[in-house]
């Protein structure tokens, strides 16, 4: 019968996975807000959204990066397997292109540049994501 573990180990957990749940539920929200914050013909509307979203976003992102380095000093690396540690750096790679991406998207002033570091910075943000859950099993 399944037992409940409340430990140390589930608020770090917990952390980290609400860290990712602002970092990337936020850039689906904000994609999908984007077309009706440019459609209400608001000077500057989408600006000020991404601006009140990076408030959120940032604080969240170092939550998840802190809290991603507390996960893996909390993984025997003696026990590691190859494939894990090739998951794992490329997972590490992705988070750094993500913020890098996301940096870049928020400091750019060109359309061109915005467009490709926020889709880069969300692919990047859904394959770390993706092969954080991987690593969980």
């Amino acid at each position: 019968m399944p037992d409940v573990n409340f430990s140390i180990d589930t608020i770090r957990i917990f952390l980290h996975i609400l860290g990712v749940t602002v970092w990337v539920g936020g850039q689906v929200v904000m994609l999908s807000l984007l077309p009706v914050l440019r459609a209400a013909g608001v000077e500057g509307l989408p600006a000020k959204a991404a601006q009140a979203f990076q408030r959120v976003a940032w604080p969240a992102f170092g939550l998840a990066f802190i809290t991603g380095i507390w996960n893996i000093l909390e993984v025997d690396m003696a026990e590691a397997t190859t494939a894990y540690n090739m998951v794992f750096g490329i997972k590490f790679l992705l988070v750094i292109i993500s913020g890098i991406a996301a940096w870049i998207h928020a400091k750019s002033s060109k359309p061109s540049i915005k467009g490709m570091t926020g889709a880069l910075g969300f692919v990047a943000s859904l394959g770390a994501l993706l092969l954080g859950f991987a690593l969980t099993h």
